[in-house]
């Protein structure tokens, strides 16, 4: 596509006014899609600040971006008024240690960190990757704990832990992270999965939604809604509960570590995975709820819709 001249103006404008300018779908707080969260979980490792275009917000921004660069996706890294790339090469700089020379950082501990993978979790492993050629099993975990498993080639920079005759593959922020980590297979109500178990981190409880009735009855619990609006459109959040998508994680994050918290989602996955983000981080009286909005639209309250 064409530029016109007041958007490349604009664009020009802002290289010229930031070092470091990062254009992008959402901003540093909160990010709206995994390339542009990556970007900013490693960016944030390095830079106490930088400036963020959200194209979201501007449509001549995030499609002048492209014609001014050349570059077809969003996110995008301006360093200096040039053009570094997009959330893959940012990785790739971000873990060869590149990235943190560019900005003047310490280079990265490469140290591998000591894991471990039960045997549940390591056949597990085994029988998902098996068939699989020329992958290698990748583990990221956010600064909030967030992780997620991912099969992807094995890169030059990457940082390897093994365990149960297994390998992990590490970006440097993640391998610090993972220090003493303990890699499970699960079985729940829910499903079957690969959990994360930070060290000190507390057990999660769970809850039936009669139990959770009991405690909202006695204001004995902070309720957390984990879903999507999309979610919540087809069936309201109960009124007592707080919206993690509405409030953000990092507020709600700073109640104090020993708040009973429940949490809430659509059938009890989602909100496990985001209890055990917060177990990560400290908190000791976490609960989630089994069978989620669906158990409670059965169980308790059937005037709340079914989806």
């Amino acid at each position: 596509m064409s530029l016109d001249t007041a958007t490349r103006e604009r664009i020009e404008s802002l290289l010229k006014d930031h070092r470091v300018v990062l254009f992008m779908k959402g901003d540093r707080q909160q990010p709206m899609c995994g390339f542009s969260a990556a970007a900013t979980n490693m960016l944030n490792e390095l830079l106490p600040s930088y400036h963020t275009v959200n194209v979201l917000e501007d449509p001549e921004i995030r499609e002048g971006i492209k014609a001014f660069g050349e570059w077809p996706t969003i996110p995008q890294l301006y360093v200096e008024g040039e053009l570094v790339g997009g959330a893959d090469i940012i990785r790739q700089l971000y873990t060869s240690g590149e990235l943190h020379t560019l900005f003047g950082a310490a280079l990265p501990d490469r140290t591998p960190p000591e894991i471990t993978i039960t045997d549940a979790a390591a056949e597990a492993i085994r029988q998902g990757t098996g068939n699989v050629q020329g992958v290698a099993l990748h583990l990221e975990i956010g600064p909030d704990h967030s992780a997620g498993f991912q099969l992807a080639p094995a890169g030059e920079h990457d940082i390897v832990a093994h365990a149960n005759g297994l390998e992990v593959h590490f970006d440097p922020a993640s391998a610090q992270r993972a220090k003493g980590i303990v890699i499970d297979w699960v079985s729940t109500v829910q499903g079957e999965g690969l959990s994360l178990k930070f060290p000190g981190a507390q057990e999660i409880k769970s809850i039936t939604v009669q139990q959770l009735k009991t405690l909202l009855e006695t204001n004995s619990v902070t309720l957390i809604d984990v879903r999507p609006a999309q979610s919540r459109a087809q069936a309201a959040p109960l009124p007592q509960a707080r919206v993690l998508e509405d409030e953000g994680y990092e507020s709600l994050a700073a109640l104090p570590k020993d708040t009973a918290i429940a949490f809430i989602c659509h059938h009890g996955i989602s909100s496990r995975a985001m209890a055990e983000r917060f177990a990560a981080h400290g908190f000791s009286n976490l609960h989630n709820v089994d069978g989620g909005m669906d158990a409670w639209a059965a169980e308790i309250d059937s005037s709340v819709p079914r989806y």
